[in-house]
């Protein structure tokens, strides 16, 4: 009997050992988990939003743009696939830069690929003008139907690539028929001829209201990132700083850009957009842009792609491809 005692005793103290042990580990493992929880939901709560507002007014102050200031999980598959691209360009096509900005509309969503890389705009400074020329409509309903004349011949001093329609000398011409060739055409000299008509302080405070530094008028050069170019297309789209009547007309202007050699190429045919490009440099490095919003699967997202490199045709055909890319896999985003 104390034999049967004793050994019933041992067991009850290994039993009681093994529950001990195996509900410590429950225990840890839940701690453990439920950590990883916290840190999960505490990792996706702690992206800030950015809020830009208009200054100016006297009471108000209305939302321009609302930001996640972290890009989307669910675009890294994209980025990764984008930065492969740019990378393949850069070691066997002759490009010497790229950056790409990509911007959902419908869950705020971002990615941008080499953030932080500057470039010429070129002939996208165009969008802008005409946002500062539709601006200043607002204060005078029949300036878009004031007639210039183009009476001097306009030399811009530029070799552009990528030639269309230009205004001709000894015409007249109303500010609105201007946009139309300045945007649709990409034309210099209409660009020129609105330039000379545009109040300096309205296109600077335009740069300010969306938190740009504001331009040197007389400077040569003006140098943007994707993202913060991506701006001017933002603030048409969501008619954040034109009237709605002005928005849709500059929406509708870009929607009949006629260059068809860069994203419009990497998109299946008919598909609707709204975009600008422009080129810049020199011989030695040249540089194609382009920014367009894609109206695609009831989900209308932005793109802008900036780069450099040795010729207009390999950038062209790198801006196609990114494209064709972000086109196909955001079908399931």
């Amino acid at each position: 009997m104390p034999l049967i005692k004793k050994r019933f005793s041992w067991l009850s103290v290994i039993l009681f050992s093994v529950v001990s042990v195996v509900v410590t580990l429950l225990i840890t493992n839940w701690l453990k988990d439920d950590a990883q929880t916290s840190e999960t939901a505490n990792s996706k709560y702690s992206c800030k939003y950015d809020v830009k507002r208009l200054d100016g007014l006297k009471y108000i102050k209305p939302i321009m743009f609302v930001d996640d200031e972290c890009e989307s999980e669910n675009l890294q598959d994209i980025k990764q696939q984008i930065t492969e691209i740019v990378d393949r360009y850069k070691n066997f096509e002759g490009v010497t830069s790229a950056s790409v900005y990509l911007k959902q509309f419908a869950n705020n969503g971002w990615i941008c690929v080499n953030e932080t890389e500057s470039f010429e705009p070129g002939s996208l400074f165009k969008v802008p003008v005409m946002i500062t020329i539709l601006k200043m409509c607002e204060d005078d309903s029949g300036f878009l139907n004031k007639r210039i004349v183009y009476e001097k011949f306009i030399d811009d001093g530029k070799k552009v690539a990528f030639k269309s329609k230009s205004i001709q000398l000894g015409q007249s011409y109303t500010v609105k028929e201007l946009l139309t060739y300045m945007i649709k055409y990409s034309d210099n000299k209409a660009t020129i001829l609105l330039e000379s008509q545009m109040k300096a302080d309205v296109l600077q405070k335009l740069f300010t209201d969306l938190g740009l530094e504001a331009p040197n008028i007389y400077a040569n050069q003006y140098f943007f990132t994707t993202s913060q170019y991506s701006l001017f297309v933002r603030t048409i789209y969501s008619s954040t700083y034109l009237t709605t009547k002005n928005s849709e007309y500059a929406a509708e202007l870009l929607s009949q850009c006629d260059f068809k050699q860069g994203i419009v190429s990497g998109l299946p045919k008919g598909t609707s957009l709204i975009h600008k490009f422009g080129e810049s440099g020199n011989q030695i490095e040249m540089q194609l842009h382009e920014s367009a919003i894609i109206y695609a699967y009831n989900k209308p997202f932005l793109l802008t792609i900036m780069t450099k490199g040795k010729d207009n045709k390999t950038l062209s055909k790198l801006i196609k491809e990114v494209t064709n890319r972000i086109y196909t896999e955001m079908a399931n985003k």
